[in-house]
C-alpha cells in the first residue's frame, strides 16, 4: 500500500520510492535531518494543543497502522463535534494519516496539515493534494451525509504554517486540491506500477537534493561506482 510519503518520495525520484518500499534499511538520514524532523513534530504538537479535547489516533494504537481507518470510522460516526489526530483513511490503495482533522457540530470536516514552515512549497501542496485526494474519496463511507455539508463532507483543507513571529496561519488548499484529482489518480497508478517492478536505475541528478536530501543517495552512489567499475575492468 502506498502512503503519504511515499507519494512524495515518488514524486522526487521513482527509484527512491521503490528503495523505501523494498529496502528501506538502506536510508541513511544525516542528523540534523533529525533534528529537522524532531523540529516539525515540536511545531505540530503546540498546534494540537489548541484543540484540548482531540483524540490521538496515533496513542491509542501506536503502532498498528492499519487499524488507523478502522478507529476513525468508528470516531466519525459519532454525533457531534469530534477532533482527531492522526486519522486514518484508505483509497485507491493509498493510506494516509491527517494531522489535525475537525468534525464540526453539522457533521463537515476541516483538516489541518501541519507544517514548520513560513510559507507554503509546492511540495506541501503535493502533501495536500494526495491527502484530500484519498479523504474526500473515503469519507462518503465513514461518514452520513448532512443537510448543512452533502457529499463530499471534505468543507476545507488547510496547510497550516506560522509566519515570522511564531503565530499559526492557516492556508486554504481546497480548491486547489480538488483541482489535481484528475493528476493525482495517474501518479498513483504510475507509482503502483513502479512498486510492483524491478529497481528503476536512474542516475544520479539535481533531483537527489530537490526538494530534500535522498536518504538513499548513498546506495545509489555505490551503485553507480559499481557500474563504473565494471565499465573500466571490461575496456
Amino acid at each position: 500500500m502506498l502512503s503519504k510519503s511515499k507519494y512524495i518520495r515518488g514524486l522526487q525520484c521513482e527509484r527512491g520510492l521503490w528503495l523505501e518500499v523494498h529496502n528501506p534499511r538502506l536510508a541513511h538520514y544525516p542528523a540534523a535531518t533529525l533534528a529537522r524532523f524532531r523540529q516539525g513534530r515540536d511545531f505540530e504538537r503546540e498546534f494540537k494543543e489548541t484543540f484540548p479535547h482531540g483524540i490521538d489516533i496515533s496513542r491509542r494504537l501506536k503502532g498498528n497502522i492499519m487499524q488507523y481507518p478502522v478507529l476513525t470510522a468508528r470516531l466519525l460516526s459519532q454525533a457531534g463535534e469530534v477532533v482527531l489526530f492522526e486519522a486514518g483513511f484508505v483509497y485507491d490503495g493509498v493510506l494516509v494519516l491527517a494531522d489535525v482533522l475537525h468534525k464540526d457540530a453539522e457533521g463537515c470536516i476541516n483538516v489541518y496539515e501541519v507544517k514548520d514552515s513560513l510559507h507554503v512549497s509546492d511540495t506541501f501542496r503535493h502533501d495536500v493534494a494526495i491527502q484530500h485526494y484519498v479523504i474526500a474519496h473515503a469519507l462518503p463511507a465513514v461518514v452520513q451525509p448532512d443537510l448543512f455539508c452533502p457529499t463530499p463532507q471534505l468543507r476545507h483543507f488547510y496547510l497550516l504554517h506560522h509566519d515570522d513571529t511564531g503565530a499559526f496561519v492557516p492556508e486554504e488548499l481546497t480548491d486547489y486540491a480538488h483541482s489535481q484529482w484528475d493528476t493525482t489518480a495517474r501518479n498513483i497508478a504510475r507509482f503502483k506500477a513502479v512498486v510492483a517492478g524491478t529497481e528503476p536505475h536512474i542516475p544520479i541528478s539535481d533531483h537527489c537534493q530537490q526538494p530534500y536530501a535522498c536518504p538513499f543517495i548513498g546506495h545509489c552512489k555505490s551503485d553507480q561506482s559499481d557500474l563504473s567499475d565494471s565499465s573500466d575492468q571490461s575496456d
